[in-house]
């Protein structure tokens, strides 16, 4: 299968080499000879080995109520120990981890850390100590270029791995909802559904990043997080378990923002727009229209959106809690401005399933829920309503913010976990609670009916 698949990749270069130029023989045809196809195949060999097949059964809570929801995705070893590279959203919330080798043998992992905003997972195949070692594919350490030819791999169903050939069509790609600390490789190697947190390989056989995206838009386009961005982060997500961002709470435009249509006429530094309530850079004195030249002596600047990646990864990976020294242009005068900045934290809350009641909650995060958190910084909303259920009669809805239970505040997952436990406890006399929210900034109070045991009588 493998034979054929790579013979089939072959073929599918020759057919995306038309047309292109700057081949080695002066001419289109020196791009698919019998050498060059021999390169390819190499590659791909070199790298199949270390694709694996991943299932997950994660938790789902969005609907109202915990279910079990199976994915699959893929990733690539990145060690001989068992070391493997997928996407965050492909292991979000799991319960189980499974992954099948190309040899086909299967393995249970562990997640060793994960990023949600690189969209980037390390997990560790759960071996015995004495296990073989297992064949794994090296990270590039250069950026490729526009034009180099890749190849995106997966297992996107099982045993039988895939590949796909194309071109990188830009090496910095910025995606305004995707790129908070990097730019993208985008290529026209088709990602399909299923081959997410495979490797895109280059002709040496090296991984020159993590496949993540992939979208129709007048044909396929897929995107990938770069090689060199993950080499830097790897020691950190082993560290931390996750990479750990220092956050400073900078809203930050570039010199040149052609989406808002605003151009400051000034060649060097970048501008802060804004800054987030109660960050370091609100303390520390900052303010909108604030030009930063340099960060601890170091110039930066971006002129355009797509240097603002580097900028924000340049902060994000500073110590924690030790001050920064920040040289800033405020009304054509120099100013120097000292922040120190703390751990981001986690960008996502926790989650909680209330059966009975037939809703599901979340904490309020100022990045995951930023809407929420202006009305409420501390705090639970409701995530999820079970259809037909008690949540449901009672006209709960999505985003409404929980404020008190029967006139208990309710701040945190725990202290809402424990009225319900406690509202269960006294089924035999009590089965409604008087529940006070905030719907778009409004109070409001709502009387949930619990006497109906849905889940039961479904059963």
């Amino acid at each position: 299968m493998r034979k054929i698949v790579i013979k089939a990749a072959a073929a599918l270069l020759t057919l995306a080499a038309i047309g292109l130029s700057g081949c080695r023989s002066g001419n289109p045809a020196g791009l698919y000879d019998s050498e060059f196809q021999q390169i390819v195949r190499q590659a791909g060999e070199r790298v199949f080995p270390a694709v694996v097949y991943i299932r997950v059964v994660s938790d789902d809570l969005e609907s109202g109520k915990n279910s079990a929801n199976a994915v699959s995705g893929s990733g690539v070893l990145i060690s001989a120990d068992g070391e493997l590279l997928t996407n965050y959203h492909v292991i979000d919330k799991a319960r189980e981890i499974r992954c099948l080798l190309h040899d086909g043998s299967a393995w249970p992992a562990k997640i060793v850390g994960s990023d949600k905003d690189l969209d980037l997972a390390l997990l560790r195949l759960e071996r015995p100590d004495d296990a073989p070692p297992l064949p794994f594919a090296p990270l590039a350490a250069e950026p490729v270029n526009e034009g180099d030819f890749v190849m995106a791999m997966g297992a996107p169903w099982g045993l039988a791995r895939s590949v796909s050939i194309g071109i990188v069509s830009c090496a910095n790609r910025y995606l305004p909802t995707n790129g908070k600390y990097t730019l993208w490789y985008q290529t026209d190697a088709s990602i399909s559904p299923g081959n997410s947190g495979g490797p895109l390989v280059n002709t040496q056989g090296e991984v020159v990043g993590i496949n993540t995206l992939g979208m129709l838009l007048g044909g396929a386009i897929g995107f990938t997080i770069p090689s060199p961005i993950i080499r830097i982060v790897l020691p950190r997500i082993r560290e931390y378990g996750k990479v750990n961002w220092a956050w400073f709470g900078f809203q930050l435009q570039p010199l040149h923002d052609f989406d808002r249509n605003i151009y400051f006429n000034f060649s060097e530094g970048v501008m802060v727009s804004g800054t987030d309530p109660g960050s370091p850079a609100r303390r520390a004195g900052f303010q909108p229209n604030d030009r930063i030249i340099a960060v601890n002596g170091q110039p930066v600047s971006a002129m355009n959106q797509e240097e603002l990646p580097a900028i924000r990864r340049l902060l994000g990976l500073l110590p924690f809690d030790e001050p920064v020294s920040f040289t800033v242009v405020r009304n054509e005068k120099n100013l120097t401005l000292t922040a120190a900045p703390r751990a981001k934290g986690r960008i996502e809350g926790d989650e909680v399933a209330l059966g009975r009641w037939g809703f599901t909650a979340k904490a309020i995060n100022r990045f995951d829920t930023p809407n929420l958190y202006f009305y409420q910084p501390e705090g639970v909303f409701v995530y999820g309503v079970e259809n037909f259920g008690n949540a449901a009669n009672a006209r709960l809805m999505r985003n409404d913010i929980i404020q008190s239970i029967d006139d208990v505040p309710i701040k945190s997952l725990d202290e809402l976990q424990k009225i319900y436990e406690e509202a269960l406890r006294k089924l035999d006399t009590q089965t409604r609670v008087t529940i006070s929210i905030l719907r778009n900034g409004a109070p409001r109070q709502l009387v949930l009916d619990y006497l109906t045991d849905y889940h039961k009588e479904q059963l």
